[in-house]
């Protein structure tokens, strides 16, 4: 099958469109037929061998963790899935190898759900990564309740702009960092946007003077830092971009596939709770120029990756 892959650490340039070994299906998992896959920060991190201590890689790798498509073939104990169901996936196994940047992906059935039926591929693709890692750090990690104030950094991006709407659905007022060219976006989703850099502190105090009762953190390092400041007595700190956050006395959370909550924001995506944007979208034949846009770190909502069917689907 045709697919993207590399044989080593490095930029996107290591990156090659070609023939890559056809997925073998496990008796758990089902063979997608790969309409769409986002392209996420963790990808390019991977690529550049910055998580090599966490997750082996065995080469050659295809990249990706996200993915839209349809069921061709469940594996033999599968009865979760039947062929022609639209599905959506977070598909990550604990080493890098076999990723959704192909025709073809075999997903664990404990990494998937239906796909939300009012969203596109493109739009669906976008949601498993950074609509888990929204929910399992707001509904888990922070447990945000009804009326308090919700610090979220990164507002306009892939999983800030999906927890700016995940914690207005759960009755939390939001204050969400973002560029100014991106405050009608964070407005638009329900958050209250303020601007990054120098005095970042004093605005978001003029919001909120007696703190922010949480604060979710994706960038790391000042930010983090900024964060810490800002809480309220016995408010809760996250991060899922800097370990440096225990020195904070807050958590740093990492996502995990996990169906039922898959489910769930499939269902709040069906409900209208959750949009995707899709700021652009790439041939999976153009993977390497979909990374640089992602590295480039100034991304509203989510890059995606398409496989064009239209010919043998016709």
């Amino acid at each position: 099958m045709k697919g993207i892959s590399y044989t080593r650490y490095g930029g996107p340039e290591v990156l090659a469109f070609g023939e890559v070994a056809d997925p073998r299906l496990g008796p758990d998992a089902v063979l997608v037929k790969v309409r769409a896959a986002a392209v996420n920060p963790v990808d390019w991190k991977c690529r550049e061998g910055y998580l090599d201590g966490m997750l082996q890689a065995v080469f050659p790798v295809v990249p990706g963790w996200d993915v839209s498509g349809v069921v061709v073939q469940p594996g033999v104990s599968v009865t979760e899935f039947a062929v022609g169901d639209e599905v959506i996936g977070y598909v990550r196994e604990d080493f890098l190898s076999r990723g959704t940047f192909a025709e073809y992906v075999a997903a664990p059935v404990r990494t998937l759900a239906r796909k939300p039926r009012n969203l596109s591929y493109e739009e669906a693709a976008g949601l498993p990564l950074a609509g888990l890692t929204a929910y399992q750090v707001l509904v888990k990690a922070i447990q945000v309740k009804r009326g308090e104030t919700v610090l979220v950094h990164a507002a306009a991006g892939g999983v800030g702009s999906i927890a700016v709407q995940l914690a207005r659905h759960l009755g939390a007022r939001v204050i969400g960092t973002a560029s100014e060219p991106n405050h009608d976006f964070v407005r638009s989703l329900g958050g209250e946007p303020v601007a990054y850099g120098d005095g970042l502190a004093e605005r978001v105090r003029g919001l909120a003077p007696e703190g922010v009762d949480a604060a979710f953190d994706t960038v790391g390092g000042e930010a983090l830092k900024v964060s810490a400041n800002l809480l309220a007595p016995e408010g809760r700190l996250v991060s899922i971009a800097d370990p440096d956050v225990f020195d904070y006395g807050g958590r740093y959370y990492w996502v995990r596939p996990d169906a039922e909550d898959l489910l769930r924001l499939s269902e709040l995506a069906e409900q209208g709770v959750v949009s995707v944007h899709v700021s652009e979208t790439f041939p999976l034949e153009r993977a390497a120029d979909a990374h640089r846009l992602n590295q480039e770190g100034r991304t509203r909502g989510k890059i995606v990756v398409t496989v064009d069917w239209e010919a043998e689907d016709t």
